[in-house]
């Protein structure tokens, strides 16, 4: 059978064990950008993200070929370790599962929950490729069968079904998909599926500002390494594309990979959260994310937004929040050389606005006899504030370092 065909028998195969996730028309965002706006809900999976499907497609599959096969090994941030350890119980086999030491707790007991007693979980290295280096060696010496999160040709085939759903559940094909990309199984699986289907769907691949390896890979030609990764967005979060997915990728038009800013990611996070009451993880807020810089493209088009995962430790809010801010402009952080006299802070104070809160003041020079240097945090309501009170600050002759940007100074102050 073609990949399409393949793709399609394994979303029937899955349908007796979960229902559809819901593709809905979101009027908050088609209001903000002048579109026909709609959102493939996998964050609403069984697992809360698109992975159960080429985990249980994967898995399927290798039981179909060895029924004496009953121990399966994945490496994941998350996400996919969700969709195995739920696929294990389903077929009623073992499993073992490495996640980065950096994973989030939330997804980790999720996982735990998932797999029930016959699932082991094992912490390894900061980074998912240290976990996969450490799955693949642990599958060498006890014979289990590696289940990549991404460069697995079933598990792609899996993630194609997201595909198949949209289209069955739309009536027709979108203008666009914007879908995010990490190692890029779930990009390969939509990408081939529209292309062997002759749908003619513009597509945007959208990566976090931090983890860019396919663009890295379609300017060197080939998967490179990246040499440094953040690992906020730890859903997409990968330092090299699968081989996989870059035969299905490596023809794309370089402009149709985006990045987001992490801070903005986080601004998406809590305006979906507080407008439409949407819990996404920075992976899953991506496709939404980068939707004002489509905003040219999308005018007055049908666009189909791949919310892919929704797995959110709220231990992060506070974090979200604070990026969130910054990226908005309301708030910021500098150094203040203030007099040491009677009276200096009283009339710092004073220059304050109405709506202009200190969030942080903290002496970083005590021992000074006529100045001292200060750390101050000021959150506002309004970006609009900050030259206002900059103004103030400067008529006053006050000397003051702005740092909300300064990445070498936030990690030693901040």
């Amino acid at each position: 059978m073609s990949f399409a065909a393949e793709a399609r028998a394994a979303l029937g195969e899955m349908r007796a064990i979960f229902e559809p996730t819901p593709l809905m028309r979101n009027d908050h965002l088609s209001q903000k950008y002048g579109a026909d706006i709609w959102l493939k809900r996998e964050d609403l999976s069984p697992v809360r993200s698109y992975k159960i499907r080429g985990a249980l497609n994967a898995m399927r599959k290798a039981r179909a070929a060895d029924l004496t096969q009953d121990l399966f090994v994945c490496a994941s941030a998350g996400n996919h370790a969700q969709g195995v350890a739920f696929a294990c119980r389903h077929f009623g086999v073992r499993g073992v599962v490495f996640m980065p030491v950096t994973t989030p707790e939330q997804k980790i007991a999720k996982t735990r929950i998932f797999g029930g007693e016959s699932l082991r979980i094992e912490l390894v290295g900061d980074y998912v490729e240290d976990s996969i280096r450490a799955a693949q060696e642990f599958c060498a010496r006890e014979g289990g069968i590696f289940l990549s999160p991404f460069d697995n040709a079933d598990v792609v085939e899996g993630q194609a079904g997201v595909a198949v759903e949209l289209l069955e559940q739309l009536g027709a094909p979108p203008d666009m998909i914007v879908l995010p990309v990490g190692g890029g199984g779930l990009a390969a699986g939509i990408t081939r599926y529209l292309a062997e289907a002759g749908h003619a769907t513009d597509l945007r691949y959208v990566e976090p500002m931090g983890g860019r390896s396919l663009a890295a890979a379609l300017e060197a030609g080939a998967p490179v390494t990246l040499d440094r990764l953040d690992s906020f967005v730890d859903g997409a979060a990968v330092a090299r594309i699968g081989d996989l997915p870059w035969a299905a990728l490596a023809g794309i038009p370089p402009a149709h990979v985006l990045a987001c800013p992490e801070d903005r990611i986080c601004a998406t996070i809590l305006e979906m959260l507080n407008l439409e009451g949407i819990v996404l993880e920075p992976a899953g807020a991506l496709s939404v994310d980068i939707l004002g810089e489509l905003r040219n493209q999308i005018a007055g088009k049908r666009v189909v937004c791949i919310t892919s995962g929704g797995n959110f430790d709220f231990e992060r809010l506070p974090e979200v929040r604070e990026r969130a801010q910054r990226h908005l402009g309301r708030k910021k952080y500098f150094i203040l050389r203030l007099p040491q006299r009677p009276g200096a802070l009283r009339d710092f104070l004073d220059l304050l606005g109405p709506n202009d809160d200190i969030a942080r003041f903290e002496y970083l020079k005590k021992s000074a006899r006529n100045f001292g240097s200060v750390l101050i945090g000021i959150e506002t309501d309004d970006a609009a504030n900050f030259p206002r009170l900059f103004a103030r600050m400067d008529a006053e002759g006050l000397i003051y370092r702005d740092i909300t940007s300064d990445e070498t100074m936030a990690q030693f102050i901040l």
